[in-house]
C-alpha cells in the first residue's frame, strides 16, 4: 500500500474463470467530454496506486475518444500488464440514435478498431454490449468464439444480458469450447432487477457479474435528495433522461435510508451503497464511472467498509420493491 492512500482494492477472480478482476473497477464512459484527458489521467493514476486494475471502457464511450485515451495512457500510466482491460462492442450512436448490432461483421470490426484505439494486440475481456434481436445469437456467439481463438480477447463475456439472454449464449458458446465469464449488468439499491434471472444465472452457471452504477447513476450519494443540483448528470444534455427514473419518491426513500445508514456508521452515503453491491452473492466488481477525482477516492475509500448485519437486512428491507 501507498503512503498517504487508502487501503489497496482487493481482487476476486471473475466467476468461476481464472481471470482476477479488482473488485471495484474504473469506467471510462464520461471519459472525453465530462472527464477531461488530464482528469482521466489523474483518474487511472489514483486508481493504479490503490491497487485497481480492471479498467471498463467500450466502442461506443465518446464515439471511441475513451479507448484512445486509455491506449495513450497504458504503457506510461501503468505499464499493459498491470491492468485488465475490458472493452465492448455491439453499441454505436448514429446522431441521436442508439444503434444495437451485433452481428459477427460489426462485432468483429469494432474488436478490431478497438484494438488499435486502444494500442495493444488483445483485451483482456471483450464484452457483447447489449443484446440483438435482430441478429440470430448463434452469430453473435461465433463472433465470440473468433475473438478468443484469435487470442485479440482472453476471455469473453455479455453486457445488460437478461437472465435467459445470458445463459443462452453461454450454451451456444460452450458448444465451440469457448467459456462465458460474465455478464455486466446495472445493478444498486435502486435497481435489484439483477437479482431475479441473472444472479441466479451466474451462480448456476458459474459466471461473474459485473455491476455498473452501484450508485443508482448518482441518486445514492445523497445529492439529489432535495432537488436536482447544478452541473449534476441529471442537467446534462449528453445524458437525457440517465437520472430522471430514479427520481421518483421510491428512489428518495431509499437514497435516504442510505444516508442514515452512512450517518449511523460514520460514513459517506457513496461508501455504503458501493459496499452493498459490491459484497452481494455472484458480483465479482462494481464499475465506478466518476466524474470527479474526489469521487473516485469516496469510492476506493469503502475498501475497508463491511457494512453490519443489521445494516445490510435494512437496506435490502427498503429497497425491496427496486428488485
Amino acid at each position: 500500500m501507498l503512503a498517504g492512500y487508502g487501503i489497496d482494492v482487493q481482487t476476486r477472480r471473475l466467476g468461476s474463470s481464472g481471470l482476477s478482476v479488482s473488485r471495484v473497477g474504473l469506467g471510462t464512459m464520461l471519459w472525453g467530454h465530462t472527464v477531461s484527458a488530464e482528469e482521466a489521467r489523474d483518474h487511472l493514476e489514483l486508481f493504479v496506486a490503490r491497487g485497481g486494475t480492471l479498467v471498463d471502457t467500450a466502442h461506443r464511450y465518446g464515439e471511441g475518444v475513451a479507448e484512445e485515451l486509455l491506449g495513450s495512457m497504458i504503457g506510461d500510466v501503468v505499464p499493459r500488464d498491470d491492468i485488465v482491460v475490458c472493452t465492448k462492442a455491439g453499441l454505436s450512436q448514429r446522431g441521436e440514435q442508439r444503434v444495437v448490432d451485433a452481428s459477427r461483421g460489426r462485432l468483429m470490426s469494432q474488436l478490431d478498431l478497438s484494438l488499435r484505439r486502444l494500442g495493444t494486440d488483445h483485451v483482456d475481456l471483450w464484452l457483447v454490449h447489449a443484446y440483438d434481436d435482430q441478429t440470430p445469437m448463434e452469430e453473435t456467439a461465433s463472433a465470440l468464439a473468433w475473438a478468443y481463438q484469435s487470442g485479440r480477447a482472453r476471455y469473453v463475456g455479455a453486457s445488460n444480458f437478461t437472465g435467459w439472454q445470458v445463459t443462452r449464449l453461454y450454451s451456444l458458446l460452450e458448444r465451440s469450447g469457448v467459456p462465458l465469464i460474465c455478464d455486466e449488468v446495472e445493478y444498486s439499491l435502486v435497481n435489484r432487477t439483477a437479482e431475479h434471472e441473472v444472479v441466479p444465472a451466474a451462480e448456476a452457471l458459474g459466471f461473474g457479474v459485473l455491476a455498473w452504477s452501484p450508485l443508482g447513476r448518482g441518486v445514492l450519494s445523497g445529492k439529489y435528495r432535495h432537488g436536482v443540483p447544478a452541473g449534476s448528470r441529471a442537467t446534462s444534455a449528453r445524458f437525457p433522461g440517465f437520472v430522471q427514473r430514479f427520481l421518483d419518491e421510491q428512489s428518495r426513500t431509499v437514497a435516504g435510508a442510505v444516508v442514515t445508514a452512512a450517518e449511523g456508521l460514520g460514513l459517506r452515503p457513496a461508501e455504503v451503497a458501493l459496499a452493498w453491491v459490491r459484497d452481494r452473492p455472484g458480483v465479482a466488481s462494481a464499475l465506478v464511472g466518476a466524474r470527479t477525482t474526489a469521487q473516485l477516492k469516496e469510492a476506493l475509500d469503502a475498501e475497508d467498509v463491511r457494512l453490519p448485519a443489521q445494516i445490510v437486512t435494512a437496506l435490502e428491507d427498503v429497497s425491496s420493491t427496486r428488485a
